[in-house]
């Protein structure tokens, strides 16, 4: 059976479809008796509205977009939630895609974004992105747009983000505190920029303690992974022996690294501290607890929309729109893999 349509409940009733479009809105102007009996057809007709051609009439969907990487990633679980609690106090509906760090994937989930009609979109980039013609798109279709977390800078958009190196500082300063002097690090892929940024930090912060970087205790994990992060663990301290502390970009490739050292009969920390970052949910149940650097996932998807959505607004009643760079705060949590 097709759908059922405004025209044919004013035919039935044998009033204009106006009249019909009206009463369901409850306009002032249509009589109590008018409305009771559209509505009650339209239910006994199970009528829905054709949200396309309300789109098409309104020029907005109430809808937005979303692209992340993972779904299996307890930060952008709680991201999401931050982004649909803020999408709900505005009225708006999320639409929720997962590029599987794929950058082909995410092209196609912004081009189907588009095709939606969607008032905004969010972005956490894949890990593959390295090209951004797709999101130059969003862009010149004037469709706001802004990323988060795994970002580039540049497109022209708003931005929410971490002080990536700040952070990364701050946990190879503690365990350079801590006695710590050969500090190597399990890092990431070339792209997003967060991940270099994390890089740039642990350099500033060895340079700044006068220990010279030494490429060779860099080891970098494509997929931050367990098993990477168990694997360079067992190549690091067979190449170097004497490394006394280890920063991972990740609490994932963290605890592969503790898995490691504790089949290994390495003590943690006494002989080699280890600290994470993200603070993921299990952290303080492994053993030993590990030491990370927590970073506020659901205030990033909470500000991600608040931000998406002033835009939106702004540009709904034709306002200029201005481009921010929001950098929240993270901070240590220190447990029993550092000193």
């Amino acid at each position: 059976m097709s759908q059922v349509t405004l025209k044919d409940i004013a035919s039935i009733l044998g009033v204009s479809v106006t009249t019909v479009s009206k009463a369901l809105k409850d306009y002032p102007d249509i009589s109590s008796e008018t409305k009771h009996a559209v509505k009650l057809l339209a239910e006994k007709l199970n009528y829905k509205p054709n949200i396309h051609a309300v789109t098409l009439r309104s020029n907005q969907s109430k809808t937005i977009g979303v692209i992340l990487p993972k779904i299996d990633h307890q930060f952008f679980a709680e991201t999401i939630t931050g982004i649909i609690s803020e999408a709900n106090v505005h009225g708006y509906q999320v639409i929720v895609l997962f590029s599987g760090e794929s950058m082909a994937t995410e092209e196609k989930q912004v081009d189907l974004l588009l095709e939606k009609r969607v008032d905004g979109i969010l972005i956490s980039l894949a890990n593959e992105t390295n090209r951004y013609d797709h999101l130059h798109k969003v862009v010149k279709n004037h469709v706001p747009l802004v990323l988060f977390d795994k970002i580039t800078r540049q497109v022209n958009c708003s931005k929410v983000i971490i002080d990536d190196e700040k952070a990364a500082y701050k946990a190879v300063e503690h365990l350079i505190g801590s006695g710590c002097r050969k500090i190597a690090l399990f890092g990431g892929p070339k792209f997003p920029s967060n991940y270099n940024s994390r890089l740039k930090g642990y350099q500033k912060a060895l340079k700044d303690h006068d220990i010279a970087p030494d490429e060779s205790l860099v080891y970098i994990c494509e997929d931050l992974s367990i098993a990477e992060g168990r694997e360079n663990a067992e190549k690091l301290l067979k190449a170097h022996p004497d490394t006394d502390g280890i920063f991972c970009i990740t609490d994932h490739i963290a605890l592969g690294a503790i898995s490691y050292l504790n089949d290994a009969n390495i003590s943690i920390p006494d002989e080699v501290s280890i600290i994470g970052f993200s603070n993921w949910i299990v952290t303080p149940y492994i053993k030993p607890h590990l030491s990370t650097v927590d970073q506020p996932s659901i205030q990033i998807g909470k500000e991600s929309a608040a931000l998406l959505i002033d835009e939106i607004d702004r540009k709904n009643k034709k306002e200029p729109v201005e481009f921010y760079e929001i950098k929240l705060q993270t901070h240590l949590v220190l447990r029993e893999t550092t000193r």
